[in-house]
């Protein structure tokens, strides 16, 4: 009997090691969109996302807008290159990663209204593993270049 609760008590032992440590939970501070003229085609959100276990952003989704996505915006020779980041974004457990103007950062394409300083914007955000958390972003003037704090757990 010793010899068959051996190998029984060794495989519970290897699955408790290897069982994940729970669902990925993400903690949203100084969510913010930038006021974009009238007329402007999309616009820009800003956030930093903090993840309690490995996660990835996904996607953004918006009703104040054709559609969101997740982008990054680089410089090449001079000449400021924005593309979509289809993958989403790596969110390592616990390190604060900040989507700001000049690099990762949100879109809203297509505003269905002016993104005017005052309103908001609301958005769902989608992560691999962590449930969709639905926030409104208060919208801040063109010259905004950091949002006050909000937080969502």
């Amino acid at each position: 009997m010793i010899r068959q609760t051996l190998p029984l008590i060794a495989i519970a032992a290897l699955a408790a090691c290897s069982a994940p440590a729970g669902p990925s939970k993400v903690t949203v501070a100084d969510l913010w969109c930038r006021a974009a003229p009238v007329g402007a085609p999309a616009g820009g959100c800003y956030v930093t996302l903090t993840a309690s276990a490995d996660d990835r952003l996904v996607a953004v989704e918006t009703t104040a807008a054709d559609h969101g996505e997740i982008h990054t915006m680089d410089m090449d020779g001079g000449v400021m290159r924005m593309r979509p980041l289809k993958d989403g974004i790596e969110l390592p457990a616990g390190e604060a990663v900040a989507l700001k103007p000049g690099g990762m950062h949100l879109m809203v394409i297509g505003p269905k209204a002016p993104l005017a300083a005052g309103g908001s914007v609301p958005l769902t955000l989608k992560f691999a593993k962590a449930a969709p958390i639905t926030l409104s972003a208060p919208i801040r003037e063109v010259g905004a270049a950091t949002g006050g704090a909000m937080e969502h757990h």
